[in-house]
């Protein structure tokens, strides 16, 4: 069944990881809440700052509009006065006496300059230009930007005028007035304007006429209000020529102009920077500022004794049970519990350790006794086949009965290596062939015989269970090299002990002459076979180069499935 990969990492996750995601599954709902209330106090002041762009830029429409609607109600009242030689300082007198007007002038039916209250730019094809055009065709008044490239003050301005007529309606021409865009557009000290707004006067086409600071607007207002007819307020979002996002509200004036209000947009981060206390800055700051606190108490109070006390268990696990958790005292009440439970486990396996070992100690003993009264019993029994030996007249008895004494001393010599060992468990079985083998070839070497060993021994520990079968091979093995591999003289006997790649080997050699020692199948070589069997290896004979014969064995050095070993070639 294949585990949820979620509860895996659970499982891996700190203490303080946990507390932390609980406390913040616990707080997310607070934070939400704020979070939505502060996008609904946004989205109310957003609402609001509309309102009041809308409202200042309807106002300011409004006064412009007011302005213009009393010059020309100014215009028709001075428009059957402007006539005859007073009329001149009559127009500067009035001009005097209303401010925002660059100049006053009456034009005749045909364009010329009739008085005026400043200078006027002569213009011979002023009766063909729109505007004029407009009076003479029956317009009662026009207020217009476009006067054909003749200027009429030294600043942007509109010209407003009249037209001025006989008693029998016929047009005898008209009275304007030069009103500078300054003068109209609000300042930035009017206190109906939002903070940091600036204004400025377009066309129809949206190009600027006049502006507080050009830098606040955008580089043209074409495609917001080219060709549109100025009886609506749009509201929109752009960003002015510096690249900073701010937010715009037009208004219709008289004509075909506009009022174009701008204003830095009231954006969510800018909101949030302007008002850091009513939105997310102390949500925000109460949730880390507890989320610092439950990793600091969970740190402190739990992670660093945790720690002291896996610390304390390393120490036990090396078996120094002496050790006390004693700075655990500083710790909280649960983990003085924990410490004192752990020092009272340390006093038991201690106490428990002292007992094993002693019970081991005498256990060894014992099983060294036995193992000494075994061989003892062994070495009793020898020695008795070896007075029945000597009693012996019939040659095979005698050779039999050597036979099985040299396999009872190889035994009794298994339980000497034990007894007198430093490990019950294991036998050193290079150490052990060599004595062996000495005591096989000493034992019954004939009087002016030379028998020559050779031994090539690896290190091997090996249990007594399989030591058994080994030695036992080893006896039939030597006794058979003595019986065919010596002659008179004597001869040589090799003995090698080679173990890799979990196998080993071992190989005994002799200098034999005798042709039929491989043929048939003795007694003792069927011994051997089945001593190879209980070792799971395999025993082979072959002749060698010096005439003699090898008997080899081969058998696994670890218990597990042969199988899968490679046996040495």
């Amino acid at each position: 069944m294949t585990a949820n990969p979620l509860n895996e990492v659970w499982r891996r996750t700190t203490i303080r990881v946990r507390l932390g995601l609980v406390l913040a599954a616990a707080l997310a709902p607070v934070l939400l809440l704020s979070t939505a209330q502060s996008a609904l106090t946004f989205q109310h002041e957003l609402q609001m700052q509309r309102s009041a762009l809308v409202g200042a830029a309807e106002r300011s429409a409004a006064t412009v509009n007011a302005r213009m609607a009393a010059a020309e109600v100014l215009l028709q009242t001075l428009a059957p006065e402007s006539i005859g030689f007073q009329c001149a300082p009559r127009l500067q007198d009035v001009m005097a006496r209303v401010p925002g007007y660059a100049n006053l002038i009456r034009f005749d039916a045909i364009g010329r300059v009739a008085c005026a209250a400043a200078g006027a730019p002569a213009d011979p094809d002023r009766r063909n230009r729109p505007w004029f055009a407009a009076l003479a065709a029956g317009t009662p008044r026009v207020v217009t930007s476009d006067t054909g490239g003749v200027p009429y003050a030294r600043e942007p301005a509109l010209l407003a005028g009249v037209r001025a007529q006989d008693a029998d309606g016929r047009f005898t021409g008209a009275l304007t007035a030069v009103i500078t865009l300054s003068s109209l557009r609000p300042t930035r000290l009017d206190h109906s304007l939002p903070p940091q707004s600036d204004v400025a006067i377009t066309d129809a086409n949206g190009q600027y006429l006049s502006s507080t600071a050009l830098s606040a607007f955008p580089g043209s207002l074409k495609l917001r209000l080219g060709g549109r007819t100025p009886t609506t307020v749009p509201y929109w979002f752009d960003k002015d020529r510096s690249g900073l996002p701010r937010v715009f509200v037009s208004a219709p004036l008289i004509g075909t102009h506009y009022l174009v209000l701008s204003a830095p947009s009231q954006g969510l981060a800018n909101w949030l920077w302007l008002n850091p206390i009513s939105a997310l800055a102390l949500p925000i700051l109460a949730f880390t500022l507890t989320l610092a606190a439950v990793w600091t108490v969970a740190d402190r109070g739990m992670v660093r004794w945790i720690a002291y006390m896996r610390r304390i268990a390393a120490i036990y696990a090396r078996g120094r049970y002496s050790v006390h958790p004693a700075r655990a005292r500083a710790a909280a009440p649960e983990i003085r519990d924990l410490a004192e439970a752990l020092g009272v486990m340390a006093g038991a396996l201690a106490a428990r350790d002292a007992s094993l070992k002693t019970m081991l100690a005498q256990k060894d003993m014992l099983m060294r006794e036995i193992h000494h009264r075994v061989r003892n019993n062994l070495q009793v029994i020898s020695s008795l086949l070896s007075l029945q030996q000597r009693a012996l007249t019939d040659p095979a008895a005698r050779a039999a009965v050597s036979d099985t004494r040299q396999r009872i001393s190889a035994l009794a010599l298994i339980y000497r290596a034990l007894y007198q060992g430093e490990d019950l468990q294991h036998v050193d079985l290079s150490e052990f062939l060599e004595e062996l083998i000495a005591q096989l070839v000493v034992s019954d070497a004939g009087v002016g015989a030379t028998v020559k060993t050779s031994l090539t021994l690896q290190p091997l520990a090996l249990d007594p269970d399989r030591l058994a079968p080994l030695a036992l091979f080893a006896v039939e093995a030597i006794s058979n090299a003595k019986k065919h591999g010596l002659d008179e003289d004597g001869g040589f006997i090799n003995v090698a002990l080679i173990a890799t790649d979990g196998w080993a080997r071992l190989d005994i050699t002799d200098s034999g002459k005798n042709a039929d020692t491989l043929a048939g199948a003795g007694v003792g070589r069927t011994l051997m076979k089945g001593f190879a069997r209980q070792l799971r290896g395999e025993a082979t004979f072959s002749s060698n180069l010096d005439g003699g014969s090898t008997t080899c064995l081969r058998f696994p050095i670890r218990e597990p499935d042969v199988a899968t070993a490679s046996p040495l070639s």
